[in-house]
């Protein structure tokens, strides 16, 4: 999986084979973890981070 980016304590990461969904990230913080798609940009999963 690589790492797109590190901020401060984020990490946003990809997947390099996931051939059935959409472009997207995935961004962790200690154990926090979201989704974004890409296209349009949009949260697509969110597990502990607040709104």
């Amino acid at each position: 999986m690589p790492t797109v980016l590190r901020y401060e304590a984020f990490r946003i990461y990809f997947y390099s084979h996931e051939p059935n969904e959409p472009p997207h990230v995935h961004v962790d913080r200690d154990n926090l973890s979201a989704k974004f798609w890409l296209n349009p940009v949009s949260l697509a999963h969110n597990r502990g981070f607040n709104a």
